[in-house]
């Protein structure tokens, strides 16, 4: 009998055979459930990156799962040519749900959703009589939007763009927070819509400032442009409401989902407002993959769940527990310029003597049993699951704690 391979042969398989796009910590993850995972050596780590906001349910939630073996056994896979209930049903949950959409497009992933919602504003601009030049489409400096390559373009952010030069055109960038600026670039006339994050992930963790986003929508209006809110990290209870926007008295045009939706089970979702449900008709878009049965089936149970006041009190009360052990922690070792976020959506900004850091914090935390991501080499990102519980939030502080010793005595 052949042995099993080691973690170390593993890890060095894929530095063999992946494309090395990714820069993996060297751990083999094994197993999860709930906020904890386990590698290869029986080692036990609290996740506070939940797959970078993916798994706000935690790892391996039986609802989830039980929701997907069931669907397993039944239908897999039709396509959009043919019909199955569970993308209807689906579809059909998440239009009530938004308080505002008509119509939903179901697809992958993150960038699929946004990739799609960008095709729909140029499909509205063009049925409403506006040549090529009028259709240009507003984002903010520090988005992060995807990795197609209109996607990348619509991210404003340099470093995710060189190298895949010529980008499409038709994009505009203008400073987040910043309304004179958007107005500004409203002002010729030639904008089809706004797209933005209402709290940027990628670029730091950085919410709306209060009155931002009713002013864009303000703008939007005056100058007949689609408002287009990329909720796809931000969403889905992530910040403490359904959808991130609710806290901010907007109604959008176009709403984009991915992560969270489907707990862990690859999904994205594109939610139309009635001035553009009807604006893409029978061949304008498609998927092949997108809301085949297995997904919506498990994206079902997962919007009812994080729909719940349940996950709502859960969100606000270990908010509240991480932002309160955030701050005990930088009064011991003063590394933090400030804490922000929204609900289970927290960045730790690192002071400027230990700016470009968060990596190498990363490195210490790992090394102590703690999972966490960084939003820039600036900011440690704080994303768990939205049914943490106390005692792993305690534990994930406590082990923090050591690797911030670890850190600063290093």
């Amino acid at each position: 009998m052949q042995a099993e391979p080691s973690a170390g042969e593993l890890l060095a398989l894929g530095q063999q055979v992946l494309l090395p796009v990714y820069q993996p910590r060297q751990m083999l993850l094994a197993r999860g459930r709930g906020a904890r995972l386990w590698d290869s050596e029986g080692r036990d780590y609290v996740d506070f990156a939940a797959g970078i906001a993916v798994c706000s349910l935690g790892h391996c939630d039986p609802e989830l799962t039980a929701a997907l073996v069931e669907q397993a056994g039944r239908l897999w896979h039709t396509s959009n040519v043919f019909v199955s209930e569970p993308p209807l049903r689906l579809a059909q949950e998440l239009v009530a749900a938004s308080r505002f959409a008509e119509r939903a497009f179901l697809c992958n992933s993150g960038a699929e959703a946004n990739e799609a919602a960008i095709k729909l504003v140029r499909k509205w601009a063009a049925n409403t009589g506006r040549p090529p030049q009028q259709r240009v489409i507003v984002t903010c400096r520090g988005s992060f939007h995807g990795r197609t390559l209109a996607t990348v373009t619509a991210t404003a952010q340099p470093k995710y763009q060189q190298g895949f030069e010529p980008l499409p055109e038709g994009f505009r960038h203008v400073d987040f927070n910043d309304i004179a600026q958007l107005e500004a670039a409203l002002a010729g006339g030639d904008v089809a819509a706004v797209l933005l994050e209402p709290v940027q992930g990628e670029g730091g963790v950085l919410p709306a400032a209060p009155g931002y986003l009713q002013a864009v929508r303000a703008l939007c209006d005056r100058f007949d442009a689609l408002l287009v809110l990329d909720e796809i990290q931000c969403g889905m209870g992530r910040t403490g409401t359904l959808f991130a926007h609710w806290q901010d008295g907007v109604v959008p045009d176009i709403v984009t989902l991915a992560k969270a939706l489907g707990g862990g089970f690859p999904i994205g979702a594109l939610l139309a407002g009635p001035k553009v449900a009807q604006a893409m008709q029978v061949g304008a878009h498609g998927t092949t993959f997108g809301g085949n049965p297995l997904a919506a089936a498990v994206a079902r149970v997962a919007l009812r769940r994080l729909a719940s006041e349940e996950i709502a009190a859960n969100v606000a009360r270990q908010s509240q527990a991480l932002r309160e052990g955030l701050q005990a922690l930088n009064r011991a070792f003063d590394l933090f310029a400030e804490v922000r976020g929204r609900g289970l959506m927290l960045g730790a900004v690192l002071k400027s003597e230990h700016a470009g850091q968060a990596g190498a914090i990363l490195d210490h935390a790992a090394a102590h049993g703690l999972l966490l991501l960084q939003a820039g080499p600036d900011v440690l990102r704080f994303v768990p699951a939205l049914t943490i519980g106390d005692d792993d939030v305690a534990a994930g502080l406590a082990r923090l704690r050591q690797a911030l010793a670890a850190f600063v005595g290093g």
